[in-house]
């Protein structure tokens, strides 16, 4: 299973492909002198660029979130395990 973020980041590789072919159109109806047309592909390469932004954005919080969820747990279980190992050497040397 996927996680959250890697959805996010393919949404956003979608929409950013999306962008370039109408970006490209855009161009090529605006070399034949076609506005009409070159505008209406230039308006939707905006709109998926905008989408592909926020998917950016929401792909780079939730991994940022997970990898500090990760680092927390890391950091918790590090600070047990060490206060367990003093524990244990004071119990063994009679230290109380």
């Amino acid at each position: 299973m996927s996680n959250p973020w890697e959805l996010a980041y393919r949404c956003a590789a979608r929409h950013h492909e999306r962008a370039a072919y109408h970006y490209e159109e855009a161009a090529k109806y605006e070399e034949a002198e076609d506005h009409e047309k070159a505008t209406h592909h230039a308006y939707l390469a905006h709109g998926f660029s905008q989408h592909a932004i926020y998917y950016d954005v929401e792909a780079a919080k939730l991994h940022a979130e997970h990898f500090l969820h990760v680092d927390y747990c890391h950091r918790c279980a590090t600070a047990a395990s060490e206060q367990g190992a003093k524990a244990k050497s004071q119990d063994v040397s009679g230290v109380t």
